[in-house]
């Protein structure tokens, strides 16, 4: 096989599917104090509640944006994961300062934490969907 030069890819977003996506998004911008910046209401057929929302790093900060879209069949993940039970294919990791203050941040914010921690320094958490996120010094 001859080689190719590889083309230009650049990781630009990270959507997460849910059942009730502005909702889901406020829940990330309340978190990460990042703005919604831009955001679709229920297309034709769909629950109200349905549509998508993108968030973005504040002014001066770098990352993806993160994207939040309607799933009509959407299905609360299990973690860990479960024989035959819907599991999570990805999940957020999210660098903190103070771990201890960080998890009580998302709770206040409408976070859970995860009965099962695997490992020192840190903490998995669910997100009002039910996709687990990880808080790590």
């Amino acid at each position: 096989m001859a080689q190719s030069k590889k083309p230009s890819l650049r990781l630009t977003s990270l959507t997460i599917g849910s059942s009730r996506p502005r909702e889901l998004a406020a829940f990330y911008a309340r978190l990460l104090s990042w703005p919604i910046r831009a955001e679709e209401a229920a297309g034709d057929g769909e629950p109200e509640w349905a549509g998508w929302a993108q968030l973005a790093p504040p002014e001066g900060e770098s990352g993806p944006t993160l994207n939040v879209e309607y799933e009509r069949f959407y299905n609360r993940p299990v973690w860990p994961s479960e024989p035959g039970q819907q599991t999570a294919s990805q999940h957020l990791d999210i660098a903190v300062d103070d771990l201890v203050e960080a998890v009580e941040w998302a709770i206040r914010c409408g976070a859970t934490l995860a009965q099962t921690q695997p490992q020192e320094g840190v903490r998995v958490l669910f997100d009002p969907e039910g996709h687990p996120f990880c808080l790590f010094r």
